[in-house]
């Protein structure tokens, strides 16, 4: 007789494939925030266990509470390409204002006027937000002096804003405040063999620096302990002070991209000769600002003949080397000229041979 192949029965209590892939996400969640040392998220944790056991996809997962907190401190949030509602930009907007993120990016979500105003309104007078990217956002002309405000009033030092359409009237309100702080801080830049500010006020440095070396002050507060003295007790008190003071409202911008904003001179008439001269004017003065991305930007020869002397004015007073990216349609010789000029030095110094006895 033939035999009589059996039929391999599919294994009994084997899980379906979506509750696989939440357990594994579930999992690389967890390893991930034990591996940066960062708590797990009550809701992520609460909403991925109750998809699992109902056997669906996680399709939502509510991250802020109706009073706008979290229970989870994040530090960094990313959304990009995400079409967001009125609803969830309001509660975005409000999270803001009572949340502790440093670094917020909402790159390729198309936002209009009144769906910006959302964010801006959440990001007025923070003090803790440090980087905001919003490339290819759709952002038009009319943002320009709302981004101003908002950087003039928060401790944000880093800004993208590549892929706009901010134009030159735009730009140049977002300049504007950032012209006017440098000269309130003085009309002469900074004597020679000063050193100027890193571009970060030092109460932030001390909030970007606390997590990234939490354990090293452990260490350090650990072998200080054993020695009592009052001097080192004032010491102390000085510096838990210090970290907990926020960063002062800014402007402390020290990176800023504007590539391909439509910055050229098929605006209104004067409008590039205006931003122009408030840019000279920044890289001149300004010792905070450190990076400058204008690619993609059809300057024209005259402006970046302009920049050039600026940078070399910037060379002069000692100031900080600027970076600074403009599009290589000019003249080869200013392009390179700008390239040398806001370039790093190479020079490197060797240490000294120790004499041999």
């Amino acid at each position: 007789m033939p035999r009589v192949k059996e039929r391999k029965g599919k294994a009994k209590g084997t899980p379906p494939p979506v509750v696989l892939s939440l357990q594994k996400f579930l999992r690389t969640y967890e390893k991930h925030c034990a591996g940066s040392q960062t708590p797990v998220c009550p809701a992520i944790r609460r909403d991925l266990r109750s998809s699992i056991a109902n056997e669906q996809s996680l399709r939502t997962s509510s991250l802020l509470e109706l009073t706008g907190c979290t229970a989870c401190p994040f530090t960094t949030l990313e959304i990009i390409d995400c079409k967001m509602d009125s609803w969830s930009l309001g509660r975005l907007g409000k999270a803001l204002q009572l949340g502790g993120l440093h670094s917020l990016a909402l790159d390729y979500c198309r936002f209009g006027n009144e769906e910006m105003e959302y964010i801006f309104s959440g990001l007025a007078n923070n003090k803790k937000l440090q980087g905001l990217s919003l490339r290819y956002c759709g952002l038009g002309p009319g943002s320009g002096p709302r981004l101003g405000f908002v950087i003039s009033q928060s401790a944000i030092c880093e800004l993208y804003l590549d892929g706009n359409d901010l134009q030159c009237s735009g730009a140049l309100a977002l300049l504007r405040p950032l012209v006017e702080f440098t000269e309130m801080q003085g009309k002469d830049p900074p004597a020679p063999g000063v050193a100027p500010n890193a571009g970060s006020p030092p109460q932030l440095l001390h909030t970007i620096q606390k997590g990234s070396s939490s354990l090293s002050q452990n260490a350090k507060s650990s072998q200080a302990a054993t020695v009592t003295t009052t001097s080192g007790k004032k010491k102390r008190k000085k510096e838990i002070k210090k970290r907990k003071c926020l960063a002062e409202p800014g402007p402390w911008l020290v990176k800023l991209h504007l590539a391909d904003n439509g910055i050229d001179s098929k605006g209104e008439e004067g409008s590039l000769l205006e931003f122009t001269r408030m840019l000279t004017c920044l890289i001149t003065r300004s010792a905070h600002v450190r990076e400058i991305d204008l690619g993609n930007n059809v300057l024209g020869e005259k402006a970046a003949a302009a920049v050039l002397g600026a940078l070399r004015a910037r060379k002069t007073g000692r100031l900080p080397v600027l970076k600074i990216t403009v599009t290589p349609q000019i003249s080869s010789d200013t392009f390179t000229s700008i390239w040398k000029n806001s370039k790093k030095s190479n020079t490197t110094y060797k240490k000294k041979k120790k004499a041999k006895n």
